[in-house]
């Protein structure tokens, strides 16, 4: 690696599916967060809290998982973070148009407390309700 990189992790992905080591996120595929979105990209994250976030937010009936994930090519800045939320990228959240390689599972996590995760969740059921929920992808 060279000293452009972005980041060098490592690197996680929170979500509700049930994925192999070895096993390749690619982009193109339906979303984690809204039902029928086709992403451009797979994101991922170098902080365990945001990966949490991201296990816990996803759609679906599936166990929450953390993946260890490496890139199999360039990435950049998630704008969806940095540019709306957090200036700086201090989530160190990230996207590719490459896929993401799982290397392996976090077994324990904490999760954050269930009213935390409905507050987060009823703050983004009024984001899509006043028509605020735009993603940049």
């Amino acid at each position: 690696m060279t000293d452009s990189v972005l980041d060098r992790g490592p690197f996680l992905h929170g979500t509700k599916a049930e994925l192999a080591l070895g096993d390749l996120l690619m982009p193109r595929h339906e979303s984690n967060y809204e039902a029928q979105r086709i992403s451009n990209y797979i994101y991922f994250t170098a902080t365990l809290e945001a990966a949490k976030w991201g296990a816990e937010l996803a759609q679906g009936a599936g166990r929450e998982r953390i993946y260890l994930v490496e890139p199999q090519g360039a990435f950049e800045n998630d704008p969806n973070v940095t540019d709306k939320k957090f200036p700086g990228n201090p989530t160190r959240s990230y996207r590719s148009k490459e896929p993401l390689k799982v290397v392996a599972e976090l077994a324990t996590w904490e999760r954050h407390p269930e009213e935390m995760i409905a507050k987060m969740q009823a703050g983004l059921a009024q984001l899509k309700a006043e028509g605020r929920a735009e993603i940049i992808d």
